[in-house]
């Protein structure tokens, strides 16, 4: 099995807004997801997988999460810390 690594995207999301960061339409896939929070604020990575109910995880400011996903289909961020974030977010993908 190999990876795909997936462009790194900066995000600037505003306070109280959500926005998706990957889409699988053809199916889950196996991944990674990892996400540096630059911001003074915290956001919420929101991960929807096959199989199993949504995770959460919330970033603190100035702090980076890496986290694996069997199965995911998307994956977003959401500002709900009091003032907009900032930083980046990179997908690898599982492949045959």
């Amino acid at each position: 099995m190999a990876a795909i690594l997936l462009p790194q995207q900066v995000f600037n999301v505003p306070a109280g807004v959500s926005k998706s960061y990957f889409e699988n339409l053809t199916g889950p896939v196996n991944a990674s997801v990892t996400v540096q929070n630059n911001s003074t604020f915290s956001v919420t990575l929101i991960l929807t997988h096959a199989n199993g109910p949504t995770i959460n995880y919330v970033i603190p400011a100035a702090q980076s999460l890496t986290v694996v996903v069997p199965g995911l289909l998307l994956a977003g961020l959401f500002s709900n810390g009091g003032g907009a974030t900032f930083g980046y977010i990179q997908v690898a993908v599982a492949t045959l």
